[in-house]
C-alpha cells in the first residue's frame, strides 16, 4: 500500500507549483499516518458476555507477556454470529455456544472449526433485601413465586443468548417457566441480565456463574450454583476468522496456556480436558 501511494503521489507532484507540491506532501503524510494506525490497530475480538471478567484478565496477561493488545467486544453469541455472517470486522470469536462457532466454520467464515476453551455454568442470584431465598434447587424461587413476591425476574434473551436459553431450560426443569413467563425481564446478553437482576428492580435472575464471582457483588447479592444436569451444557468454542492477523493468532494460542487456563478455572469454568 505504501509503494502504491508513493507512486501515485509522485505522479501528482510532477508539474505542480511549489505550494501545490507541499500541499500534496502534507496530504500524503496524513494518509500514510492513518494507514499506519490502521495496520497496527489491535485486533477486535468478539466475546460472549459471560467472559467479561475472565477474558479481561486473560487479555491483560497476554499483553504483559507479549506486549501486544487486543480489543475485546462483549455481547450475545447469537448477535455476534449474525454480524460475523455479514462480514463484521472481528478477527476472533469466542462463543458461549459452540454451535454458533461451528456454523461460521461451515459457512467458510472461520479459518477452521476452532476448539473448545471452556464449559460454563448458570447461577441464581438475588439482591440483598429481596424476598427471594437463594438456593441452587430453586425451592426459594418456587416459594416466592407462589406467594406473589416475584414481580420481575431477569434472564438473557433465550432467542440469541446461550445463557438465556440455558436459564429457560433450568426453569422448565424445575416447572417454573410458565409461572415466570409474564414476569421476565430479558437482557440483550447475560451481563445485562445480571445488571437487571441486581440493580434493575428485579427480585432476582439466572445468570452466568462466571459473572457472579465479581468481588463487587459480594455485599450486594447472594447467589447459588444451579445443577449442571438441569440444562444442556454450555460448551464454549472459539474460532479464528478468515484473514486473522498475527496478534489474533497469538492470542488464540495463548488461550491454551496455563496462565489463561488458571484464570478460567478461578471464574468457575470447567476446562475441556476435564470433561467426561
Amino acid at each position: 500500500m505504501y509503494v502504491q501511494m508513493h507512486i501515485e503521489l509522485s505522479k501528482h507532484l510532477s508539474g505542480q507549483t511549489i505550494f501545490g507540491k507541499l500541499w500534496l506532501i502534507v496530504v500524503g503524510c496524513i494518509l500514510l499516518a492513518a494507514c499506519g494506525r490502521a495496520d497496527h490497530a489491535p485486533p477486535r475480538i468478539a466475546a460472549a458476555a459471560d467472559l467479561r471478567l475472565a477474558l479481561t484478565e486473560v487479555a491483560a496477561a497476554f499483553e504483559r507477556e507479549t506486549g501486544r493488545k487486543v480489543e475485546l467486544v462483549f455481547g450475545s453469541s447469537g448477535n455476534f454470529h449474525r454480524q460475523l455472517q455479514q462480514g463484521a470486522p472481528f478477527e476472533m470469536f469466542l462463543s458461549a455456544d459452540e454451535h454458533y462457532a461451528l456454523d461460521l466454520a461451515s459457512a467458510g467464515k472461520a479459518a477452521d472449526e476452532g476448539r473448545l476453551y471452556a464449559v460454563g455454568r448458570i447461577a441464581l442470584i438475588a439482591p440483598r433485601g429481596s424476598p427471594l431465598r437463594v438456593d441452587g434447587t430453586l425451592a426459594g424461587l418456587r416459594d416466592a413465586l407462589s406467594r406473589g413476591q416475584i414481580r420481575r425476574f431477569a434472564i438473557a434473551n433465550p432467542d440469541h443468548a446461550p445463557y438465556g436459553k440455558r436459564a429457560q431450560e433450568a426453569l422448565e426443569h424445575a416447572g417454573l417457566w410458565q409461572g415466570l413467563k409474564g414476569r421476565l425481564v430479558m437482557g440483550e446478553n447475560v451481563a445485562q441480565a445480571l445488571q437487571f437482576a441486581t440493580e434493575g428492580g428485579a427480585q432476582g435472575g439466572i445468570v452466568a456463574w462466571s459473572l457472579v464471582q465479581d468481588p463487587a457483588l459480594a455485599n450486594k447479592a447472594d447467589h447459588a450454583l444451579i445443577p449442571a444436569d438441569w440444562h444442556e451444557p454450555l460448551r464454549q468454542r472459539m474460532v479464528l476468522m478468515k484473514g486473522a492477523g498475527e496478534t489474533a493468532r497469538r492470542f488464540y494460542a495463548f488461550m491454551g496456556e496455563p496462565a489463561a487456563r488458571a484464570v478460567f478455572v478461578r471464574y468457575g469454568f470447567a476446562l475441556p480436558d476435564e470433561l467426561h
